[in-house]
């Protein structure tokens, strides 16, 4: 019997070639929407590439305006962004959009659908158009995928399949763009909100501690024995809001870009501060000015950046001290380690918000008779400094928001209520936001790794704050297995 022959055409060869170069192309197209975040060029680059990838000599998108109830070019090769705009219903873009079925026309100038008026204003001659809509994966018609011109003959049913192909990738990229641009604004009234909040802290704050310290000043202590200790309370949560506003400063670097707003500021607080105080005697007004100088100092004073060299042993360990004197009773075994003398030069101040930042984080996300470990090395890509405890930890949901800003993974009443460095003491998420913004500025990196403590899951699931008290462990041992946070903050050579 004879044997049946394999050999393939030159003619299926080459279809089977040309599919290949098509799918490669395709795929390129996608690899490109994915990897490119600037809208302006990934949609010029999408137009481009399907143009050739169709062989059409032109390629539009028009999306739809719901408030207009228009079609307009967001990108297109041969048209300026938002530059044609025609109600929705107008030509062969109108009608399939309204109609969200493909359509292809040989034929432009024959059909009476075709729209002619952007050819008059492009001065281009349209032959034939292939167009699709675009529709979301909500099932909603967002605009229409169009080209014309096709440069070997008619369009056909393949270039349509080719073309939807296309145009998912078109689509993904379009609810991308306009998803960006949402997120965009609402960052920016962020912004405005956080500044403005910012600004209107600084007079009532200097006001406020100013006016606690007049009133205690006219008490009696014997007749008013609580008085003491009211007036201590009030003027910590007053700090707690003055720090606050300071690390919002230094979030956003966004102090007054006026020097004479800035010098009427400064005027303002302290006439308003000195006006409560008119009637003290000397000694309390000097006092008082003092103070207010002080202050306004630290809710005005714009910081340079002055970079020094800083011998990082001795500076982590006065950090460290620090932090064990701000504790207070708090039961914690806090140690540092480095592997050799090390130097680095940077600002100083900065240093230490970034350091005691991070390790004031894991001292209150750890439980009394824990363990929290400070330590620095020397890598080939630069100095890192390393913070680890052996704490709570970070839920999933918590962990793409840490940086994320004012974000703090305790309940407002709980965190309100303790004083900062106390277990569950998480503020409002101030320092991190600062440390990522001191970061985004300086150069340098800050990343973490987590692991939640499995006894409770969720951030309602509560830790009793001291380890011996724990009703899912036997021992301390058991307790350093489960849960803890690492922040590595690295400094490039």
């Amino acid at each position: 019997m004879g044997e049946k022959s394999h050999d393939v055409s030159p003619k299926k060869i080459k279809l089977l070639q040309k599919q290949l170069q098509q799918h490669h192309m395709l795929l390129e197209l996608g690899r490109v929407i994915v990897s490119e975040m600037d809208m302006d060029v990934l949609f010029n680059v999408i137009m481009d590439r399907t143009r050739r990838f169709m062989g059409t000599e032109k390629c539009s998108v028009f999306i739809f305006d719901k408030k207009k109830n228009e079609l307009w070019s967001r990108v297109s090769t041969d048209l300026a962004a938002n530059e044609i705009r025609f109600p929705a219903h107008t030509g062969i873009a109108g009608w399939v959009f309204q109609h969200q079925k493909p359509l292809i026309i040989n034929d432009a100038y024959g059909d009476p659908r075709f729209y002619s008026g952007v050819d008059r204003k492009t001065h281009f001659k349209t032959r034939n158009i292939l167009c699709l809509p675009l529709i979301n994966r909500k099932g909603t018609c967002i605009g229409t995928l169009q080209v014309i011109n096709k440069t070997a003959g008619d369009f056909t049913p393949n270039d349509e399949e080719l073309l939807l192909s296309v145009s998912h990738y078109i689509t993904i990229a379009l609810e991308n763009a306009r998803l960006y641009d949402d997120l965009k604004v609402l960052d920016k009234a962020k912004e405005r909100v956080i500044n403005h909040l910012s600004h209107e802290l600084k007079t009532p704050l200097a006001v406020l501690s100013a006016a606690f310290i007049r009133l205690h000043q006219q008490l009696d202590p014997d007749e008013n024995p609580n008085a003491d200790k009211t007036f201590q309370r009030g003027q910590r949560q007053i700090q707690r809001l003055a720090d606050l506003e300071i690390k919002i400063g230094d979030i956003l670097n966004q102090r007054p870009v006026a020097e004479q707003r800035r010098i009427l500021n400064i005027i303002e607080n302290a006439a308003d501060l000195v006006d409560a105080f008119r009637d003290q005697s000397k000694p309390q007004k000097e006092e008082i000015l003092d103070y207010i100088a002080r202050r306004l100092d630290a809710l005005f004073a714009i910081s340079d950046i002055s970079p020094e060299p800083i011998q990082m042993a001795s500076f982590l360990d006065d950090i460290l001290q620090e932090a064990r004197d701000l504790m207070g009773t708090r039961d914690l075994d806090i140690t540092l380690r480095t592997d050799e003398p090390v130097q680095l030069t940077m600002d100083r101040s900065v240093l230490e918000k970034i350091v005691s930042g991070i390790l004031k984080n894991a001292i209150e996300n750890t439980p009394d008779e824990g363990i929290i470990e400070l330590h620095m090395e020397t890598l080939k890509e630069g100095i890192q400094v390393t913070v680890q405890d052996y704490g709570v930890g970070i839920t999933e949901t918590n962990r793409e928001l840490i940086f994320g800003g004012f974000f703090h993974t305790q309940d407002t009443d709980m965190y309100s209520s303790k004083r900062p460095y106390q277990f569950n003491a998480g503020g409002a998420g101030a320092d991190l936001l600062r440390i990522k913004a001191f970061s985004e500025r300086l150069d340098f990196s800050v990343r973490f790794e987590t692991t939640r403590c499995p006894y409770i899951p969720t951030d309602t699931d509560m830790c009793p704050g001291r380890i011996s008290n724990c009703d899912f462990i036997q021992n301390r041992e058991g307790c350093l297995t489960t849960g803890g946070s690492t922040f590595y903050v690295l400094f490039p050579s």
